[in-house]
Formats: structure tokens, sequence, C-alpha cells
């Protein structure tokens, strides 16, 4: 199935005669497993979910006595964030939770956005109730319908205070205060919570700042300060879990050459080591520490002891694959040392003119479904194969406001991006990954960060144009289709 494929269809009859279609190009194109793949393949007990993040989400920015976050103050600068001018799903999450419910999923992943709960980031300076009681009201709604919530401490919506006060996470400050947040968050919503997130994909949140290793290096002592106050005090009586959720591309050798093979690897210490390899081991990357040098903060053996273990499970995020080549430096005096060089890594996503997979909407997107199977499987041999949730896996397409709604709708390629990704999945399962749920980007349509409203990721269609209106797209109806149980 391609990006260009297009099938009309009119009322019930049509979509049964579509899903028939697909089933048939699906089963045409892949091994007899791949073509019989649904709920049924995975074990009992599997959660299946889809995911999304409070800024990207919500609206109602000033509303509810939220108190601004840096992505407030950066959009602001930048203007065209519909969701946090209009309703967004703040105000729809009943009628959203109802899609979620249509679709036969199991659990629902959302972060809490700090200033909403904090105002001004700490309990020093004001709890807000009603922030207290949106989140309350969510969980329950959540419940109510039999999805249980995965929740995100923190995605990336740093509240303004904290950055104008000290620079965030550039500051040791923010471990007390993000504890503080956390714990306020265990004790509110602990009861019913039974799966927490400190951090989502701390890599995304550091690689592009001036002092990526040190912003790294605080979020992974916060993130080791919220565990331990969670199993010191709450874990025992609420019965819970607690982990991080890392993203990490696969990265293939360029060539056979053993440089590029070292090469792969130290793109992986770059990426995905550099946060495994302290709560695993303590320390990071012997490759990070190699090449980055002084500039690499250390952990005292109090820190290394405490980030040791910090995790119940491991929520991974995966969406592409890379080649990955040695790349030798020149000696220029011109040149600034900075995380992109660092590796000594040329990244690539083709090789010899040949892309390693169709390109999605970013730039960055590239479809290599093995990839995932081959993460999962490398984290099972380095890792001692930890409890892991793929918290995120999705494509985007391009927002075309021009295009008719039933053309919009029509996402066959999500729906063979999705079936090949689990696919791939139910391999690494068989082969012994201690995986237990999978949690698609996205359910709606949202503010997609740097992109804005310029692409779209969600299984369902979000009209911008007509009050934020929800339309299932033609993956949502697969979803339910393939989540059904017999």
């Amino acid at each position: 199935m391609s990006m260009g494929m297009a099938i009309s269809f009119h009322g019930n009859r049509g979509f049964v005669l579509l899903l028939g279609v697909l089933a048939l190009l699906v089963s045409n194109s892949c091994s007899d497993d791949l073509a019989s793949l649904n709920r049924s393949s995975f074990p009992a007990g599997f959660i299946f979910g889809t995911a999304s993040a409070s800024y990207q989400y919500e609206g109602a920015a000033n509303e509810g006595g939220k108190g601004p976050s840096t992505w407030d103050t950066l959009t602001h600068k930048h203007p065209g964030n519909i969701q946090t001018l209009g309703h967004g799903f703040y105000f729809n999450y009943r009628e959203d939770v109802g899609i979620m419910k249509y679709m036969n999923t199991d659990a629902y992943r959302f972060s809490i956005s700090w200033s909403r709960i904090l105002p001004k980031g700490k309990i020093s300076s004001g709890i807000n109730q009603e922030g207290i009681k949106y989140y309350n009201n969510l969980i329950n709604e959540l419940l109510t319908n039999g999805l249980q919530p995965f929740v995100t401490l923190f995605h990336w919506d740093l509240p303004q205070a904290l950055q104008d006060e000290y620079s965030g996470f550039y500051s040791p400050n923010i471990i007390k205060d993000f504890q503080d947040y956390s714990e306020l968050c265990f004790k509110e919503f602990g009861d019913r919570v039974k799966h927490w997130i400190t951090l989502n994909e701390p890599w995304s949140y550091c690689y592009g700042l001036d002092k990526p290793y040190l912003a790294a290096h605080y979020q992974l002592l916060a993130h080791a300060a919220a565990v331990q106050i969670y199993k010191a005090k709450y874990q025992v009586s609420q019965k819970g879990l607690i982990g991080i959720t890392l993203n990490s591309n696969w990265f293939l050798p360029y060539t056979n050459n053993n440089l590029d093979i070292l090469a792969a690897q130290r793109a992986l210490d770059f990426m995905f080591g550099w946060f495994m390899e302290p709560i695993t081991r303590g320390k990071y990357p012997r490759s990070m520490q190699q090449y980055v040098g002084s500039r690499l903060p250390s952990f005292s053996k109090e820190q290394s002891k405490q980030l040791i273990g910090s995790f119940d499970f491991i929520g991974l995020n995966y969406y592409t694959s890379n080649y990955a080549a040695h790349l030798l430096h020149e000696n220029n005096d011109n040149t600034k040392p900075n995380y992109f060089t660092d590796s000594h890594v040329n990244m690539t996503t083709e090789r010899n003119g040949i892309p390693i997979g169709p390109r999605a909407a970013s730039t960055w997107l590239y479809v290599y479904p093995k990839g995932i199977r081959e993460i999962l499987l490398y984290t099972k041999k380095t890792y001692n194969n930890p409890l892991i949730y793929i918290t995120e896996n999705g494509i985007d397409e391009f927002n075309d406001p021009t295009l008719p709604l039933e053309e919009a709708l029509m996402d066959t390629f999500r729906i063979d991006y999705y079936y090949r990704h689990l696919y791939y999945v139910s391999t690494a399962i068989k082969d012994g990954v201690n995986i237990k749920g999978y949690f698609a980007w996205s359910l709606l349509d949202n503010f997609e960060w740097g992109n804005g409203y310029t692409v779209r990721f969600g299984i369902n269609f979000v009209d911008y144009k007509d009050n934020l209106k929800r339309h299932k797209k033609l993956s949502a109806h697969w979803f339910r289709n393939f989540l059904k149980k017999y």
C-alpha cells in the first residue's frame, strides 16, 4: 500500500468492503504470519493504547488556573498554536475517551501539565486545585470506560517560572522541585494510576540545547529522585509501577567496514545509552566518556547508587532508523565541539541513493519497521531484558487544507505502518523480549512541536477549520477491528 492510494467509500457497506480490500492487499504482500496478525497474536493481558502529551493536546493554556510553560512562551513568539487558544482535549476529553473506547483500546498514555497543577512550578508557590480536579476527572473517566491511565510527569512543558528563576534543567535546583511535583501527583492520583513515567524522551529535550549534557544530567537525577520517593512512600500501598520513556532510532552500519560497525554502536550510545547506561550501570557509556571528555558530567557514588535500577519498566518510543558511518574530523580551530559532532558519526537516511525506507511527512521519519524489532532485541541483550512498553510509534502525513475530508480520512499508509511494526513487535515477543504493551502515536492530530500544525500524526482527524471537530480516519476503524476480542 502506498501513500498515494485512494479508495472512496460510503456508509457501512463501503467501509466493510474497504477493510476486505485492505486485508487482501496485506495478505498478498506479506507472509502468512503477518497476514493473520490481530490482538490474539499477542499474549493475554498485552496492553494496546494510544498516546498523547498535555501541551500538544489540552489547549486551554490560559484557563483553569494554569500557569505558563516554556512552550507557551515559545509559541506566543510564533503564533499559530490553535489548541492553546481553542477548545482542545481539556474540554473534549469525554468525547475523546469515547473514541478510545470505540477503537477497543485498553489504555491511554497522557502527560500532566506541571504548570496546570503548580502554576509557578513549586508547591510553596501554590497548588491549583482546579488543575488537580481536571486530572482527577480525566482519570476517573478513563477508568469508568475500562481504560488504564499511563501517566507521564514531564513531557517537555516546563513551568516558565522555574526557567526564569534558575534556567530549569541547567540547575541542580530542578531535582527537588521535580521530586516535590512528582510526589504531589503520587498523592493525588496514585490510588488509581498504576503506571507512572517520569520523563518523556530526555534525548529529544536535550540534544539541541547549548548545554545538552548538563540538561540530560539533571534530568536523570530528577528522574531518580522521583523514583526514590515513589518507592519509599507510595509503591507498596498504591501497588503501581514507575519507569521512564526513552526514544531511540535503530542504526545500521553504512558498510560492513569495522569503522562503520563501531559508528553504529556509538550512535546507539549517544542516543539510547546516554540514558540507559546511567539507570542500569550508574555511569555514562564509555564511548561518550571518551569522545565528550570533560564536558560530560560525572555522577557521585551516591548518585550512581540512586540511578542504578531506578525503573520498573522502560518506555520505548520508536519511529525510524538510520545508516551510520564513521566520520573523520579534520582539525579546525573554528569548529566548536558539540553534540552533533562529538560521536564522530555521520547519520544518513539513504545508501547508494536508495532510502532506508519510504519517507513520511517529517523529514526525519523514514519507514523501517524491522528497526523496532532490532532495538527491542538489543535492549534485551544489552540491559538484562527489562520490562518494556512501546510508549510511542507512529507516522505522519502533510496537513493539506485543500484536501476533501473523505480523502483526508483515507490513511491506508498509516494502517500499513502500524501493521508491520506490530508484526515485528510480535516476533520480538516470540524471541523472549519482555514487552507488555504498545501505544500508538497518536490518538488525534495535534500540535507537533516545531512543525506546528503542518503535519498530522493522528489516528483521528481534527478539523482545525471547524471548531476542532473529530473525524475517525480509516486507521481508527482498523484498530477497532484489529483489537476486537474474540
